[in-house]
């Protein structure tokens, strides 16, 4: 792989990302929303932070950046069109732009529906999406700004890409997102296989992510909604599920 993307597990049950260019050494962290740990970890993994990437404002994906930029002078790179609700930003991306972490270029995608101001970033050469509260392992995000014809064609954005792309979100909500997802899908043999994967890694302290989009699109029910009304019925179904 050209390009490393390793897990750190911070709060509750969230994830920052790791990242490195293999060809060049540059790294950063995706959405670093607390501070010791992820110093931490960026020190494990020789010590070097170049960057601080955002895929949007909530706390638990930001709330760290000021300090972990201050102590290691990372530059920082979020959504232009959202600024005014992110931390200060050395570099303003905007949907459709392209971001170089050294030799690997990201691909920046509008992704509103969790919130507004939501990105993802697409990194072709190493195979990985850092989607955030976009997309899921088996599920996707509340809507909690967005509408559910927002969220429906930022999945549809997603979905075709490769199916070898890593999905790296932002939380470890695998199981509950297969309980749900089983519920709709009892006969999916590939989801059931893949709970036993997920109950496995979870028992043994390991993260279920990333997937592959190729998983998802066996898994997934959120990315097997007809249209946006058959979306809207599988989300209102989740957010109400116990």
């Amino acid at each position: 792989m050209t390009l490393t993307v390793k897990p750190i597990a911070i709060l509750e049950d969230n994830y920052a990302w790791f990242l490195r260019d293999e060809a060049t050494g540059t790294t950063a962290v995706m959405d670093a929303a607390v501070v010791e740990p992820i110093l931490d970890f960026v020190q494990a993994e020789g010590g070097r932070l170049d960057w601080l990437l955002i895929t949007h404002h909530h706390g638990d994906h930001i709330a760290g950046i000021p300090e972990v930029a201050a102590r290691t002078g990372a530059k920082v790179a979020g959504n232009a069109n959202d600024a005014h609700r992110l931390p200060k930003l050395d570099v303003a991306v905007k949907p459709g732009d392209l971001f170089s972490l050294g030799k690997s270029e990201a691909h920046v995608i509008d992704t509103p529906g969790h919130t507004r101001g939501h990105i993802s970033w697409h990194f072709p050469s190493g195979e990985a999406l850092l989607c955030g509260d976009t997309l899921f392992a088996a599920g996707c995000g509340r809507l909690l700004e967005g509408n559910a014809a927002e969220m429906f064609a930022s999945l549809q954005k997603l979905t075709v890409l490769p199916a070898a792309t890593r999905i790296c979100c932002g939380h470890e909500y695998t199981l509950s997102n297969i309980r749900y997802a089983l519920s709709v899908e009892p006969e999916n043999e590939a989801l059931k296989a893949f709970a036993e994967l997920a109950r496995s890694l979870r028992a043994e302290g390991k993260p279920t992510l990333p997937t592959t989009l190729g998983t998802e699109h066996a898994i997934n029910p959120f990315l097997h909604a007809r249209d946006v009304a058959h979306f809207a019925e599988l989300r209102s179904g989740k957010d109400s599920f116990r």
